[in-house]
């Protein structure tokens, strides 16, 4: 291989790093967030399959295995039908959001950008036709948008019951 074809692979392994470490910044996120932590759970999993898909060798590509180490079209439906549940519940603010009205809201809010950071290192590195990184983790965004949102709901709700709550005379 020429200098110039040594460069761009260079190149393209430093952008799959640069990648797989944006994905991995979330690590910091707390480990109990109430009620989401199934389903949290389960798209942690659907993270582990981007990182398989993204970490592996071009020329390894046709061993992976759709819903395992291949992120599948599959995949990006649960995840948008997941999103459409939330929007069609409610969770849909209709004025401006100031994130972190909670500590769920606020890690799902940080997530939401860990996220975004690594959708955009993945157009960036062009991941290749027929790859569902890019579009599932653009719809990982949004649902961890919209969970953020509806995990503020739940506690303003419970807090305002328990500010309304009589109080007990001494």
């Amino acid at each position: 291989p020429t200098k110039k074809e040594e460069s761009r692979k260079l190149l393209r392994h430093r952008r799959k790093l640069v990648l797989l470490v944006a994905l991995l910044d979330g690590g910091d996120l707390p480990s109990h967030l109430g009620g989401l932590d199934d389903e949290l759970a389960g798209l942690e999993r659907g993270l582990w399959v981007v990182m398989a898909e993204v970490a592996t060798a071009p020329r390894n590509r046709r061993r992976l295995v759709a819903g395992a180490t291949l992120v599948s079209e599959e995949m990006v439906d649960a995840l948008e039908r997941r999103v459409h549940e939330l929007e069609a519940s409610g969770t849909m603010p209709s004025e401006f959001v100031v994130p972190g009205q909670s500590r769920a809201s606020a890690a799902l809010d940080l997530a939401r950008t860990v996220v975004r950071r690594a959708e955009r290192k993945g157009v960036a590195l062009s991941m290749g036709d027929g790859s569902q990184v890019v579009p599932y983790l653009n719809r990982l965004s949004d649902l961890c948008w919209l969970l953020a949102r509806s995990s503020e709901q739940e506690h303003l709700t419970a807090r305002a019951v328990r500010v309304k709550a009589p109080r007990a005379e001494a």
